[in-house]
């Protein structure tokens, strides 16, 4: 029996568009991920570098484009969180049937664009839908590493298969279901959040 839910948050609550920042720094001289600069994400998703020494670093790779530029593509990713999802989530939250959590890998600057794209009240009336939350960069641990997935189950006391995980990467899902995490691989563009008590129904 599903008793605690576990949420991913890009492309499962807000819509992403992964491939905006690249198209944005292409002009600006970008060629395309190396290994180093996945590196370089890796790091500043799990805290490890500030935001400025991250934009330093990241210049390397754009050569043309000034600091602004690179937090501005960095953010395009960003796109909108529809009402209709927070609605639901809301009214999950307020129903008291399940346990639930947010577990995302994300950085300082996605997480301060989120507030000022929500606002103050929407931001806090979404995290409120939740025990707790829990974001990479303040963690330092991030998906699809087993730790991050090991500590949420220690830190509340849950068990794996009472635990229902939701995410839009292959890689993150496999990843808790060798935990014994039950999981649904959401289908972006197919498949929505809303339809999740359907999914705990033919797990």
């Amino acid at each position: 029996m599903i008793k605690n839910i576990i949420f991913d948050f890009g492309d499962v609550f807000i819509d992403l568009d992964k491939e905006a920042t690249s198209r944005m720094l292409i002009k600006q001289g970008f060629v395309g991920i190396t290994p180093e600069l996945m590196e370089l994400f890796k790091a500043y998703e799990t805290g490890k570098i500030s935001t400025d020494l991250f934009v330093e670093r990241a210049a390397k790779w754009v050569p043309r484009a000034d600091p602004d530029e690179l937090r501005t593509a960095w953010n395009a990713i960003l796109l909108d969180f529809p009402d209709y999802r927070l609605d639901f989530l809301h009214n999950l939250s307020g129903e008291g049937d399940y346990r639930l959590f947010l577990l995302s890998n994300t950085n300082e600057l996605h997480l301060a664009r989120v507030m000022d794209k929500m606002g103050e009240e929407r931001y806090e009336k979404f995290l409120n839908c939740f025990e707790s939350y829990y974001f990479s960069h303040k963690v330092k641990m991030r998906k699809p590493d087993a730790e991050i997935f090991e500590y949420i189950l220690n830190q509340h006391q849950l068990l794996a298969d009472e635990t229902f995980f939701i995410d839009d990467t292959q890689e993150h899902i496999l990843s808790a279901a060798k935990l014994g995490i039950r999981t649904w691989h959401l289908q972006v563009g197919e498949e929505d959040v809303v339809a999740l008590k359907s999914k705990l129904l033919d797990d």
